[in-house]
């Protein structure tokens, strides 16, 4: 076989998109290789949504022009939101390019490929899917999927915030079917799955258009719920405006469902979510959290942040702290704003000066840090459910995988421990966002008072 090698920059989608492309391509006779230097074919999967995603890509790509010089039969192809924000104009920048693709594209990989091999000519593949409602075909899995496994169920995105080039670059909103969803969940399952989640730049807004069988958001979750043989339930990315009380009450009801919710607040002052055009305020964002806190106290929270939109004084800032400091997330995904081609924030003043944007960006990383440490310290010496995904690259322990909280776990080296398997650990270090212990064994777990220590309740 061929091999492909494949580079992935930005969200979950395009980590998706490239495990698709990968899938498509070995039924195309590529198997994935992770050395650049003996693959036939390099796929780069980009990012436009912030300007440092953007200089990796243009940095990965000076480092692979050489080797397109040194073998010419190489094809060089760059998908993702980049390549549909720039399209010709990547080609301009880097004529060693052989092809440019958008998000849209990826079930047509290797017709694109076939296309390089017969013309010999560069192209631009961008544009979107008229269609509502789209599918995925099915393909045999060359190879079982891990025991954490995405499943995309909705793409595009109708909210247009003035900062977000995700409705330009990934196109409206469009659900797949329900049933398709369905049989695609059982066949991961059936060859090892464990964990299912739900992927879409904003799954709330699931089935509202487009389907013959639509059905909400919520519906589908009790309905992925009935699937024997999934352990855990979650999904990303949610938006506050399309998060309903039906879907607080799933998290009551379906046992599956973790308690985790990744929630985007990205500032916590009325004046900047108007100007990011939110369509919310912080009080309705409030409510909701604290609603669904009553309903699921134990329930984990992460967020994004974005840092010196236009506009942002030290008042609005503080807000952002503020509301930071209430809801007491778990993690956060901070970034200083940075203009975005084509988005309507681009048209505004960038008034906050780089040095305030790093001065509160730090303050902000602080706080989490703080956060992270207060509630990761409530974790030593207590037992955690760690569905393992894989080998850790932590020195001195042996498996990675995560709490039903998402919070991530390094554990050591124990007999009979595998990828798959469910253990309960206990927690001896926390490092970040990270809890480090040792697996221990059903008798442990099972008794509070042996050395394994107290369970988490």
């Amino acid at each position: 076989m061929k091999q492909v090698y494949l580079d992935t920059f930005g969200c979950q989608m395009n980590v998706a998109d490239t495990d698709r492309m990968e899938l498509i391509l070995f039924h195309s006779g590529y198997r994935r290789t992770q050395e650049k230097e003996d693959a036939d074919l390099i796929l780069v999967n980009t990012c436009s949504i912030r300007e440092k995603a953007e200089q990796k890509t243009f940095s990965l790509f000076g480092e692979l022009k050489p080797l397109k010089m040194a073998n010419p039969d190489l094809i060089l192809g760059l998908t993702g939101c980049l390549g549909q924000q720039d399209g010709k104009k990547l080609l301009q920048r880097m004529p060693y390019l052989d092809f440019v693709m958008g998000p849209d594209q990826v079930d047509g990989i290797a017709q694109a490929v076939d296309r390089v091999h017969d013309t010999g000519k560069p192209f631009v593949w961008t544009g979107f899917d008229q269609e509502k409602a789209y599918t995925i075909p099915d393909l045999p899995l060359p190879k079982a999927p891990g025991p954490s496994t995405f499943v995309n169920i909705i793409k595009g995105c109708d909210k247009f915030c003035t900062f977000c080039v995700v409705p330009y670059t990934r196109g409206r909103e469009k659900s797949r079917e329900p049933e398709e969803l369905y049989r695609e969940i059982r066949h991961l399952v059936d060859h090892g799955a464990k964990e299912i989640i739900l992927l879409g730049q904003n799954v709330n807004s699931y089935g509202k258009r487009g389907l013959e069988n639509p059905i909400p958001f919520h519906e589908l979750l009790y309905g992925v719920a009935e699937i024997p043989g999934i352990e855990r339930l979650r999904f990303t990315t949610s938006h506050p405006n399309d998060f309903t009380r039906e879907t607080i009450r799933a998290y009551r009801d379906i046992d599956i469902l973790v308690n985790h919710l990744h929630l985007p607040v990205q500032s916590g002052n009325n004046e900047m979510l108007k100007a990011m055009r939110r369509d919310h305020t912080i009080e309705e964002y409030r409510d909701l959290l604290m609603e669904l806190k009553s309903e699921v106290p134990d329930i984990a929270l992460s967020t994004d942040v974005i840092i010196g939109f236009p506009g942002e004084t030290d008042k609005a800032f503080e807000d952002t702290l503020k509301i930071m400091q209430e809801i007491g997330y778990s993690s956060s995904f901070m970034f200083s704003y940075s203009p975005r081609p084509g988005t309507p924030a681009n048209e505004l003043t960038d008034s906050v000066p780089l040095e305030t944007k790093k001065q509160r960006l730090q303050e902000t990383i602080a706080l989490q840090s703080q956060l992270t440490a207060e509630q990761g310290q409530s974790y030593i010496g207590k037992n955690v459910e760690v569905l393992i995904e894989g080998r850790s690259p932590k020195p001195g322990y042996a498996f990675k995988g995560r709490t039903p909280h998402y919070w991530s776990a390094n554990i050591e080296e124990r007999e009979g421990v595998k990828p798959g398997d469910t253990v309960n650990v206990k927690v001896e270090k926390v490092s970040g966002h990270s809890l480090n212990g040792k697996a221990l064994t059903r008798e442990e777990a099972r008794n509070p008072f042996s050395p394994g220590g107290r369970r988490v309740g």
